[in-house]
């Protein structure tokens, strides 16, 4: 039955290594992972033995691009599958359900925090499902801190809507990730596929070039490989900018691409490098999750990867073809400090902790918290992302669950005459139309909906009244914006001390810290080793099926890379951090009352950015970023003996 299915369906007469397995393990009724390089057919793993298991095949893909792609593949072969995704209108997202619920649907695809919503859960747990398939799983583990953090939740998603086995897709993941993907979801050791992380069409070159040096050799380098597709991967948007225009300017046709971008403009770059219009393209790892071309012959890392696993995945793109490709790093320790801060800047103060744990007591003291991200982060000077971080660990201790998420204001404005929209309607619709017109405040141009004036005048229920103003934007008689997304929790357990449980989850940010900086550290010892590259990189990640000379990296072919210093600096202890901080203090002071601690001072040195330095404008102050090449550890360190 699955060979039939394969040919008839998928159009293939074999397998490709590893498939075969996985594929017959999830058939069986057992839980596996396949663990393959990007580019080897890990999606073939879900999409045929979602053909042959009786119930829904749950998808849960980090990246719409991916879901879009896969979703684009099925339909080409026929096969039932649909998203739920943030780009959908409400009426779509109810078509795709109803499909799911009918059993009409064999595959549904959806992004991890899309398992918070309320009325999804609803509905999800109305539906048999077979299969869970986690797609870049690796996130359930290390990664999930920081980058994904409802990717923890996994685990216990699968206990709450009974789906009885599990599918897990990564193309990076070291031997310690892999036992704990395998212990969190019981899957035995047999049913873990891996094939090898080695590609012997992959050139791995490490070159150390000093700082000043690199925009040149960069030119250098790319004119000996004329228009060939080309990333060249920075850790900053503005390098990114820089590196672009340095290029343009030497003739190289270059584009930057990174986060700052409106979305848009980012789509339209992306579009036009895999269409082959633009060949090189500078980026920050905002550009590559689901970027499939197949003939990128040169991946560069003009700055060094955040870790060995990035780099992993951002070479993992070049060569696709299977044709010989180029991955260069060019190597100093000039923005080591600029990757450790990264991290150092996603661990919250303790006092920050405790503050959002104080926050919770008070405002959900009648068992229900509302949250704005964004406010409680200012007030906690935590950055949105670790306190996502945070929040989920408090949903893993039993403290919270979410409920649901709404905007807190909504405001329009009329494409369309307001008395040629209400004479659309008849009756009691008309009505509650008038009763809308009539609550909002309008000013020059906008209305805002007055929720509370239309509940407590017409007994208008919200969702009815936010249904009925997204219909009027669908038919384009309004201009319909929304604005401060509230998030609702269930507060369960308001016993927990919060003095010890401030402490035990600062506890749990530290241990990420150091593990970040080790792995920042592993990543170093990689591009100067003396090994061959190749089969490095291999052991890292557990394989030893690689060859122990590849003959084809840097180290085979002579080159020993030896990593130069940062340009010699002042040495810290002749430098007066008391100075450099004294306006800064002098600005906290009024603003919050009492002193700042060392992590925080240490933060401002090193022109970490946080919630609380937007808001006190702390880059236009003395001594903002003043050390951010040195070591922040030792900065702090330094700030201890002041």
């Amino acid at each position: 039955m699955i060979e039939q299915t394969l040919a008839r369906t998928f159009g293939y007469d074999g397998f490709r290594p590893g498939q075969e397995q996985a594929i017959r393990a999830v058939v069986a009724g057992r839980s596996a992972a396949a663990i393959f390089p990007t580019g080897s057919g890990k999606s073939l793993c879900y999409q045929l033995p979602a053909l042959l298991l009786p119930h829904l095949t749950l998808v849960v893909s980090p990246l719409l691009a991916l879901m879009q792609d896969q979703l684009a593949f099925l339909h080409r072969h026929g096969i039932a599958a649909g998203s739920i995704d943030s780009a959908q209108s409400r009426e779509q997202a109810s078509e795709t359900m109803a499909r799911a619920k009918s059993g009409e649907l064999k595959i549904l695809m959806i992004s991890v925090e899309r398992l918070k919503n309320e009325r999804f859960r609803h509905f999800i747990s109305q539906v048999p499902i077979s299969l869970l398939v986690v797609d870049e799983a690796h996130c359930i583990s290390e990664w999930g801190h920081n980058f994904r953090p409802d990717y923890l939740k996994l685990p216990d998603y699968q206990r709450q809507f009974d789906i009885p086995q599990v599918l897990l897709l990564t193309a990076t993941a070291t031997p310690p990730v892999i036992a704990d993907m395998q212990r969190k979801f019981a899957i035995a050791p047999d049913d873990v596929v891996t094939t090898g992380f080695y590609r012997p069409n992959l050139n791995l070159l490490v070159e150390p070039v000093s700082g000043f040096a690199k925009q040149r050799r960069l030119v250098e380098w790319l004119a000996d490989k004329g228009a060939q597709p080309t990333i060249v991967y920075v850790t900053q948007q503005k390098t990114a900018e820089q590196v672009a225009e340095h290029l343009a300017q030497r003739g190289f046709p270059a584009s930057a691409y990174h986060a700052g971008m409106n979305h848009e403009r980012r789509e339209a770059i992306q579009r036009r490098f895999m269409a082959g219009e633009l060949n090189c393209i500078v980026a920050t790892i905002a550009f590559g999750m689901g970027i499939d071309k197949a003939d990128i012959r040169n991946v560069v890392h003009y700055d060094l990867p955040k870790s060995v696993e990035n780099y992993s995945q951002e070479i993992g793109r070049a060569g696709r073809d299977g044709q010989p490709s180029d991955c260069l790093v060019l190597a100093n320790r000039d923005s080591l400090s600029v990757l450790q801060n990264f991290v150092y800047g996603d661990t919250p103060e303790r006092q920050g902790i405790r503050c959002v744990l104080d926050e919770l007591l008070q405002s959900g003291a009648g068992g229900q918290w509302e949250l704005m991200l964004n406010q409680l982060s200012e007030q906690s000077n935590i950055r949105q992302l670790p306190l996502k971080t945070l929040l989920v660990q408090l949903e893993l201790k039993g403290i919270i669950a979410p409920r649901f998420a709404y905007f807190a204001e909504y405001r329009f404005k009329y494409l369309l005459e307001p008395e040629a929209l209400v004479a659309r309607f008849e009756g009691e619709r008309r009505q509650f139309v008038e009763a809308i017109m009539h609550t909002s405040a309008r000013a020059r141009t906008w209305c805002t909906l007055d929720f509370d004036a239309l509940y407590q005048q017409h007994n208008a229920d919200r969702a009815r009244v936010v249904k009925a103003l997204e219909y009027f934007q669908e038919k384009g008689w309004i201009e319909l914006e929304s604005k401060q997304m509230t998030e609702v929790y269930a507060l369960l357990d308001a016993s927990f001390d919060a003095e010890a449980l401030s402490a035990e989850l600062h506890a749990y940010f530290k241990q990420h810290e150091t593990s970040e900086i080790t792995r920042i550290d592993a990543m170093l010892a990689l591009f100067e080793s003396h090994d061959c590259l190749s089969r490095r990189l291999a052991d890292y990640f557990g394989d030893a099926q690689a060859p122990r000379r590849c003959g084809h990296c840097s180290v085979c072919l002579g080159r020993v890379a030896r990593l130069p210093e940062p340009p010699p600096r002042i040495p810290l202890g002749e430098i007066d951090v008391a100075a450099r901080c004294a306006d800064f203090v002098e600005h906290y002071r009024q603003a919050k009352g009492g002193e700042p601690g060392n992590e925080c001072l240490t933060r401002f040195l090193c022109g970490i950015s946080v919630p609380l330095f937007t808001r006190l404008k702390a880059r236009g102050i003395p001594g903002f970023a003043s050390l951010e090449a040195y070591p922040y550890a030792e900065v702090r360190e330094r700030l201890a003996r002041v």
